[in-house]
């Protein structure tokens, strides 16, 4: 893509978001203000490779080519019904994205939070009509260190003080274990009839990529099984082949009850979320007890379907699997005592900066800057590295040097 420069400077692109906006993020201070595949350019022209995806939500590249095509050919026939009326596109959409995870139905939203509630308010409607615990008594539980959004239901789920200090009271019949420990998890199934569902992220996302023990997410599976309990997977993240895999519990070869999809769905270019369940879970839901105005919208679904497709089409998740296998390689070979950790799968990963030393994962995200790599702490001192899936070797190379450079020259 050529380097075009804009009219607004990047300075003064700053200035007007924090002179109008809340100040409701802590961005790195660069200006994007053009994107293709995995690059990204200021409006000054200077080049950046993209390492967060717009936190996993361009896995197919900036503006895709396919994807954009799709976008633009609805966006000249209709771009919005509300579900009031049926859509030329919903239907196929529907019958699409089914058949391609293995699911009866699917419940379409815009958001990764709307995913998520929409996934609770099932799980809390199964809970009574088919579990048959008594009204207004279902539980969801959910693992310390989760993070499926900022609504209220979410935070109410949060362990993180960041998230729900100063926002109370909060959401009813949520409680947490913690993550990764199947005792901790069969203790409350197995003694607590009111539980509905056990909600997760099959790798941690915001919490800094943490990656739980091998079976876990099978034995997960046996226990809500055993115990009656729905298995909600929040595949927002790692989901649409992310890790390796179509999907995070592919790896396990586990099929959740009810699957959240979003970010990638899109491919970036709109916001588009999906929740797939059979039918005895989505069923319990009638007209007029759950939806959106925007949520199955034809623009929507055809963007989807789409994106769905260069997935399959471009082989992103063998591409992200061994991709990701040469970053940590690259990443482990690095001499330095700042890395502490180095974790993921397929092309989810992280570094765990030992900021002893006096130096913060911010102040290395920040020297990553000025060499042309975009990446952004989560947690303090830990930084994700989650490159669109398109990603070459070549590329690879340059950005695992980059990353080196920068920790080597900061290493005291």
């Amino acid at each position: 893509m050529a380097e075009v420069k804009e009219r607004i400077s990047s300075e003064d692109a700053i200035a007007l978001e924090n002179k109008y906006g809340a100040h409701n993020y802590a961005p790195i201070k660069v200006v994007i203000s053009q994107a293709k595949g995995v690059y990204v350019w200021d409006p000054e022209g200077k080049r950046y490779y993209d390492f967060l995806s717009a936190y996993s939500a361009v896995n197919q590249g900036h503006c895709h080519p396919r994807i954009i095509q799709a976008l633009k050919e609805q966006a000249d026939k209709v771009t919005l019904t509300s579900r009031a009326f049926y859509n030329h596109r919903l239907g196929e959409y529907e019958k699409y994205i089914t058949e391609y995870f293995g699911y009866d139905r699917v419940l379409p939203m815009n958001t990764g939070v709307e995913g998520g509630e929409t996934a609770v308010k099932l799980a809390r409607r199964w809970g009574y009509d088919v579990k048959r615990i008594k009204p207004y008594e279902a539980k969801i539980l959910f693992v310390e260190g989760n993070f499926w959004g900022r609504t209220l239901a979410a935070i109410s789920s949060s362990s993180d003080p960041s998230s729900y200090t100063g926002f109370g009271p909060f959401m009813p019949g949520f409680e947490r274990i913690p993550y990764n420990d199947l005792q901790a998890l069969e203790a409350k199934l197995s003694t607590d009839p009111n539980i509905a569902a056990f909600m997760f992220e099959p790798i941690q996302g915001e919490a800094g990529v943490v990656v739980p023990d091998e079976g876990y997410i099978k034995k997960v599976r046996e226990l809500c099984s055993k115990y009656n309990v729905l298995m909600i997977a929040d595949e927002v993240q790692t989901g649409l082949c992310r890790t390796g895999k179509m999907l995070a519990c592919d790896w396990e070869n586990v099929k959740p009850d009810i699957l959240i999809l979003g970010k990638a769905l899109s491919g970036g270019v709109m916001p588009v979320s999906a929740v797939l369940a059979s039918d005895e879970i989505m069923l319990t839901i009638k007209p007029g007890e759950h939806g959106s105005t925007f949520g199955g919208n034809p623009l929507a679904c055809a963007v989807a379907m789409e994106a769905l497709q260069v997935l399959k089409d471009e082989r992103l998740d063998e591409n992200a699997q061994a991709m990701g296998e040469f970053l940590r390689k690259g990443l482990r070979d690095i001499q330095s005592p700042l890395i502490q950790t180095v974790r993921g799968k397929g092309l989810l990963n992280a570094i765990v900066i030992d900021e002893s030393f006096g130096i913060t994962a911010n102040q290395l995200c920040y020297g990553f800057k000025d060499r042309g790599l975009l990446a952004k702490p989560t947690h303090g001192n830990i930084i994700r590295f989650a490159p669109p899936l398109v990603i070459n070797e070549e590329q690879m190379e340059e950005c695992i040097s980059i990353i080196r450079e920068t920790i080597i020259k900061h290493t005291p």
